[in-house]
């Protein structure tokens, strides 16, 4: 398959407009026909059709579009609301300064790799699981210019921004742990960047052809704030963990370590910690004191493995 020019929507690695964009208030076509409900696996519609307010199943349950764009596809209670609206604008914050541009670039060109690798092969729906602001997904969008895309995650800040992270992506609120609010064999890539990994459900959603793309940071990931931060360590065998949870399910294929070296001042150090899972542990006074004792800038390493998993 020749590879097409990439879209014009953003730059490689910025995956669309900032905050103040928003591209739509329906479900893209090519999304909501693979969706399902939650509650009993039928199909969903659009209703009303011409200006879609929420989504129903032939059983009447009803799932509402939210006037940011994303719509609400769990099934009872969630237990836990994922990344709180400070952590999220974090997040923005860090990866809109280019920060992370090189996982989104592996991303992207593992992607397009995978997608290329043999006729028939393209992946008309990318879904990114636990996709956070949904940046990584509009960069593989931008690398594969025919597909469509659906951003998931369990909160509703990330889901605000993941909306309109591109033209071509929809966005559902979804606790991956319960199960994915898609039919069976229907998507190309699923993405899954520093998030839970739901090896079933995530078998169950792709196509035989489809490919699992995985981001784990390695140990060496933040190294030199871990220490003097007393930020929350990567375990040395996550990798291992990671193959052994989805190995009933998949093969993992081609794997890569990418790593940058970023020099950061403090306003970026406090950004980078304020997105990331030591928000929720480390004591904030204590926190504030020893990133005032770092050296301006700070060299950080960002070290990630970025795997393709094939369906068994």
């Amino acid at each position: 398959m020749a590879r097409a020019g990439r879209a014009a929507t953003a730059p490689r690695g910025t995956a669309g407009p900032g905050p103040g964009a928003h591209y739509r208030d329906e479900v893209p076509p090519e999304v909501l026909r693979r969706l399902r409900c939650p509650v009993c696996g039928r199909p969903l519609a659009a209703v009303p059709p011409a200006a879609v307010v929420a989504l129903r199943c032939p059983a009447g349950h009803s799932f509402d579009l939210a006037r940011q764009g994303y719509v609400n596809l769990t099934a009872g209670r969630v237990t836990h609301s994922g990344d709180s609206p400070a952590m999220v604008a974090a997040r923005d914050e860090f990866l809109g300064a280019g920060h992370y541009d090189l996982i989104s670039t592996a991303l992207a060109d593992l992607a397009w790799a995978v997608a290329g690798s043999a006729p028939g092969t393209y992946p008309e729906l990318v879904v990114d699981a636990g996709a956070g602001t949904g940046r990584h997904l509009g960069a593989v969008l931008d690398a594969l210019p025919a597909a469509v895309g659906l951003a998931l995650d369990v909160s509703k800040p990330a889901l605000r921004r993941a909306a309109r992270a591109h033209p071509r992506a929809g966005a559902a609120l979804c606790d991956t742990w319960r199960g994915l609010p898609l039919a069976d064999g229907e998507v190309g890539l699923l993405l899954n960047v520093f998030a839970p990994r739901n090896g079933p459900e995530f078998r169950r959603v792709l196509r035989s052809d489809g490919a699992l793309l995985v981001v784990t940071p390695t140990a060496e990931h933040l190294g030199e704030l871990v220490d003097r931060l007393g930020l929350l360590r990567v375990d040395p065998a996550k990798e291992t963990r990671v193959a052994g949870s989805l190995a009933e399910h998949f093969t993992p294929g081609a794997t890569a370590v990418h790593r940058a070296t970023l020099r950061l001042d403090r306003t970026a150090i406090r950004t980078l910690v304020g997105m990331g899972p030591s928000a929720w542990h480390a004591d904030p006074d204590r926190l504030d004191r020893r990133i005032d004792e770092l050296p301006e800038p700070a060299t950080v390493t960002v070290a990630v493995q970025v795997t393709a998993h094939h369906p068994r």
